[in-house]
């Protein structure tokens, strides 16, 4: 069975919030509530709604879904089965033990999926259900692709706009938000967003660029830029040469010709998780191998000296840190 059609009762209209049904192969939906009716594409319903912005808010959205819709990230290049797809990920620590630690049964999020290649993996276990949403078609698409090339039952694609969530509150055992929240006109607000998706005793998973972590980034993004795109050298991912001039074109294009980001601090994040009922459990660095054991959140020095770390590595992550919560 479809996965919409099975848990067709916890969606709602992003226009109303009346409730949303499901019907048709192709994953139409209509609000019983103001008869809004929303097409599909793909089987992909297309449930974005914008969200009305004061100043320059609305501008960072259309730049950075116009930006995705030219430069989907991350391709599926090397990626032609759920096999290849399985390898790459158990390869990455934290994806290895993200599907290994997910309870069996449990409703997962992933807000902002991109491509969809986590949830595309998470999705190839059996017993659990994934939605992927994201405000770029041509990312889902390439997900949705993958999808039905490999016959992946448990996850499904929305368009979503994450400010304008489609699914009811308390919903979701965990939600994940990697790389997306820097990329939005108020980080914090879309957090308070998904945050209220998550089921009381659920978890939230975000990444962000960190303040310290990013000055690396910024430094290369500049002599980029001052040199019309020399030097490619120096970012670590740009030299590797079992990297294919694809996929490192992609990272260029993600890192540094991005039309809007901002950064976070570690205490910044916390404050995030004490403002909405959250629990600290986890980071990135400094993570333990389980996940969603807790740990301690530290002091302020503890953080400083954590993104000193994030510094010294010279971003080759990009400057990217992971915080994990669970809610009260």
């Amino acid at each position: 069975m479809n996965l919409m059609i099975k848990h067709g009762g916890i969606f709602i209209c992003p226009l109303c919030e009346g409730p949303l049904s499901v019907y048709g192969d192709r994953c139409q939906t209509r609000c019983s509530k103001c008869n809004q009716v929303f097409a599909s594409e793909n089987s992909i319903p297309l449930l974005f709604w914008p969200q009305k912005w004061e100043g320059s808010g609305a501008d960072v959205t259309d730049a950075i879904k116009s930006f995705y819709e030219k430069t989907p990230f991350p391709n599926y290049e090397d990626l032609d089965s759920s096999y290849s797809l399985r390898e790459k990920a158990k390869k990455g620590i934290f994806a290895r033990l993200l599907d290994e630690q997910i309870p069996y049964g449990s409703m997962v999020l992933e807000a902002g999926c991109g491509t969809g290649q986590l949830s595309n993996f998470l999705g190839m276990t059996y017993g659990r259900s994934v939605f992927a949403t994201d405000i770029c078609l041509n990312s889902l698409k390439l997900g949705q692709e993958f999808k039905e090339k490999n016959k992946i039952e448990n996850v499904a694609f929305l368009q979503m706009n994450l400010f304008k969530p489609v699914f009811k509150q308390g919903i979701f055992d965990l939600v994940i938000c990697n790389g997306v929240l820097h990329h939005t006109a108020n980080p914090f607000l879309g957090f308070q967003s998904i945050s209220r998706l998550v089921k009381k005793g659920g978890y939230i998973i975000v990444g962000l660029y960190n303040a310290w972590g990013r000055i690396p980034t910024d430094i290369r993004r500049f002599i980029f830029s001052f040199s019309g795109n020399n030097f490619k050298f120096l970012d670590p991912r740009l030299r590797t040469k079992d990297v294919s001039e694809t996929r490192k074109n992609t990272w260029f294009q993600d890192q540094y010709k991005n039309p809007h980001e901002s950064k976070h601090t570690i205490g910044e994040v916390l404050n995030w998780f004490d403002k909405s009922g959250f629990e600290f459990v986890n980071s990135i660095p400094k993570l333990t191998s389980r996940l969603f054991e807790p740990t301690a959140r530290g002091n302020w020095l503890d953080h400083l000296f954590l993104q000193f770390e994030i510094l010294v590595s010279f971003g080759k992550e990009g400057g990217f840190f992971i915080m994990i919560g669970k809610k009260k």
